[in-house]
């Protein structure tokens, strides 16, 4: 990322890493993967600039809209929070005016001032700055009080090397770690509620994700693979690159309930699923698998049907969702804007085919004995050489 001198003035954004400042020697990458991705993420405002320092990013706004870069700038994982901040050269008076203007704009009844000294060669310590700006302010607005625990407006003062810093609020970002920072997985999409939100956790962890469908056409519509589409679309912010895998599951599917009948056909299902997604992911150099299963939700996701499908896997999955209410999971799809997607009337191949009786204690020898009734591995090789991908992005190819 090129690391442009911002200009300080009153358009400032200024970005806090968080969780990033556990991360010791590694602290670098992360910040330096951050700051490409929010500029990845804010391609489409194209005056901004950016200056990467040690501590904080920085973001010249040069007279973008603010509001407009913020409701970007909250998404992208692996900030803490961001604030517009005001930069001054080294004089406290005119930062005293600046933010007694500030308390007389805000209304506001009670009010504290909060100073960092990260120059420990400035002639006032935090305190001392605290009480001389504090006092200004009280002796220029009688209508406003000191209030140290509860304030209704806190006036932030931060002290660097060659610049004072100056601001008032702070706006939660996503948290987490950069995308691209923690490896790569290939999660599997159905297109419903759950994998999506998955994915976005993924993703929010560092991750950076591949994502799997299985189609079984013409049991399955074309509708569905507009759905993931839209679905990856609403998760480019995040990630503005994902590759989407499709795999014809057709007759893999039907040969399955002839040979497993319906109590073990879902079981025998995910596990050919996962015989597949671990064959791809070991091909694309993903360290794990994914997916949006949740404890208990449905048969196939209780502990024990959990246990006998991971079989079918030589990978480690990784459920972010394991423990997660549906009720929650909702509340994040709202938030992403993927559950009005994820509820279109287009089924994927897990629901064609209608199951009375599935088993919810399935047995890992049960398993093997149906596996072994029938030999699955050409139409497993079948189905591999079959699979199609497209790239759902949000930018040009040109731009990555």
């Amino acid at each position: 990322m090129e690391n442009t001198r911002v200009e300080y003035g009153k358009d400032l954004i200024m970005v806090r890493f968080g969780e990033l400042s556990t991360k010791g020697k590694n602290m670098k990458d992360f910040i330096r993967r951050l700051g490409l991705n929010i500029k990845i993420a804010l391609n489409g405002f194209k005056t901004l600039s950016y200056e990467i320092q040690h501590d904080h990013i920085y973001i010249g706004l040069n007279k973008e809209n603010f509001d407009e870069v913020r409701k970007v700038l909250a998404k992208v994982p692996g900030l803490s929070s961001f604030s517009l901040v005001e930069g001054f050269p080294r004089d406290l008076e005119t930062v005293e005016k600046r933010a007694l203007e500030m308390a007389v704009k805000s209304g506001k009844k009670t009010f504290k001032v909060i100073a960092k000294r990260t120059d420990k060669l400035f002639p006032l310590d935090s305190m001392e700055i605290e009480r001389k700006v504090g006092s200004y302010i009280l002796s220029n607005l009688p209508s406003i009080k000191v209030d140290v625990h509860e304030p209704e407006l806190e006036i932030h003062i931060t002290v660097r090397e060659n610049v004072i810093y100056l601001f008032s609020e702070s706006y939660p970002g996503a948290g987490g770690y950069p995308v691209g920072i923690g490896g790569k997985a290939l999660v599997m999409l159905s297109g419903g509620i759950d994998s999506p939100v998955a994915t976005y956790l993924m993703m929010k962890r560092g991750v950076k994700v591949e994502c799997i469908h299985f189609a079984a056409p013409p049991y399955t519509s074309e509708q569905v693979i507009v759905k993931l589409r839209d679905l990856l679309s609403c998760l480019n912010i995040y990630q503005p690159d994902i590759k989407l895998y499709i795999v014809p599951f057709t007759e893999i599917q039907k040969k399955i309930y002839e040979v497993a009948g319906t109590s073990y056909a879902i079981t025998i299902m995910r596990r050919m699923m996962l015989k597949i997604a671990s064959r791809l992911a070991r091909s694309h150099k993903d360290t794990v698998l994914a997916s949006g299963e949740s404890i208990g939700q449905v048969a196939s996701q209780t502990l024990a049907s959990m246990a006998a499908i991971e079989r079918g896997s030589d990978i480690p999955i990784i459920r972010p969702l394991a423990t997660y209410d549906k009720v929650d999971i909702i509340k994040i799809a709202k938030e992403l804007g993927t559950y009005e997607i994820s509820i279109r009337p287009y089924e994927d191949c897990c629901t064609i085919f209608d199951v009375k009786d599935p088993t919810t204690k399935p047995h890992f020898d049960k398993c093997d004995k149906i596996e072994k009734s029938f030999d699955f591995q050409p139409l497993i090789d079948q189905a591999f050489k079959g699979i199609t991908y497209e790239h759902i992005t949000s930018k040009k190819d040109s731009e990555f």
